[in-house]
């Protein structure tokens, strides 16, 4: 039984004044027989739930009950705190806002420092470096139209430079690998689709509302489909890109070769991907095999240097 998620169901209901076993369910992405356990033991460390049946019933925390600010402990809080400042950062709104309001009035003032320094010792800042600056405008317009139930439309560049106009019922905003997405039903397609916040340009929020339909969560998890995909190659890198590759493979890949170069065992998949990811290690990595991957890479180089020619 996690702990984030029983603080969690407890800040919910502190929210809501009352909320169904089945939304705790969905939201959370566990069964209605799990709440009703997380509800249990919430109720056994002392916060009185009650349960209401019937049309609109649900859980809620007994009228005039309240918190006993000790209930958190000190890396409950921390964690609460990093979690809701991390994504202050980037999706911006009155409501995190609130909630960074509501978990702060359950700091004791004895403890005020210590939980500061614990929820400031690890920082996530969702911000990139640098890259498409839309990508702040464009996740507050998205959200703005996730809670209103609107439609939005916007150029959108897909594979090999294809443009085309989408109009989509948005339905979740997404964070994978450092890049943001949003999840909606495409009505060209007439299907779900997963957009890329950085392919998308001229973002329209309609005057349209639309009815949500049953919402196809997107799938992240390809853990096993990518690596029936992997090949492995042997490339001879030298040591000054050292930790670009570290970001593909691990340590444990690397054998020296020689004072200044290293052979790595690197996972691959043949695609245009992670060719640019080799194109992008420049001179200092030679692919070794296998033999039709370095001749490839040699017909791209070939094609690249031909651009430059008088």
């Amino acid at each position: 039984m996690k702990i984030d998620r029983l603080v969690s169901i407890i800040m919910v209901l502190l929210d809501k004044e009352r909320i169904g076993a089945q939304e705790l369910a969905d939201l959370f992405e566990v069964s209605p027989r799990t709440i009703y356990r997380d509800i249990d033991t919430i109720n056994m460390a002392g916060i009185p739930i009650r349960s209401v049946s019937g049309v609109g019933g649900g859980f809620e925390i007994m009228p005039n009950y309240k918190i006993d600010k000790t209930v958190f402990s000190a890396d409950d809080l921390s964690a609460i705190l990093m979690g809701l400042s991390s994504l202050s950062d980037m999706i911006r709104g009155k409501e995190l806002i609130h909630a960074l309001a509501k978990v702060k009035r359950f700091i004791p003032a004895d403890k005020a420092n210590a939980i500061e320094l614990r929820a400031n010792q690890i920082c996530i800042d969702l911000s990139p470096w640098i890259g498409n600056q839309s990508t702040q405008f464009y996740l507050d317009r998205i959200k703005t139209a996730l809670q209103s139930y609107r439609l939005v439309s916007f150029e959108y560049i897909a594979h090999h430079g294809a443009k085309t106009v989408r109009t989509v019922e948005p339905y979740q905003l997404v964070l994978k690998s450092g890049h943001w997405y949003f999840q909606g039903y495409c009505l060209m397609r007439n299907d779900f689709r997963l957009f890329r916040l950085s392919r998308i340009s001229n973002l329209q929020i309609k005057a349209e509302n639309f009815t949500t339909r049953d919402f196809q969560k997107p799938i992240f998890h390809y853990e096993e489909f990518l690596q029936e995909m992997q090949t492995e190659l042997k490339i001879r890198i030298h040591q000054s890109i050292m930790d670009r590759v570290l970001d593909y493979c691990t340590y444990d890949r690397f054998s020296s070769d020689g004072d200044e170069h290293y052979i790595v065992d690197f996972p691959f998949i043949e695609n245009e991907y992670y060719y640019g990811i080799l194109l992008g290690f420049g001179n200092k990595c030679e692919c070794l095999e296998p033999l039709h991957i370095r001749a490839e890479l040699k017909r791209r180089i070939h094609n690249m240097s031909a651009i430059y020619e008088d």
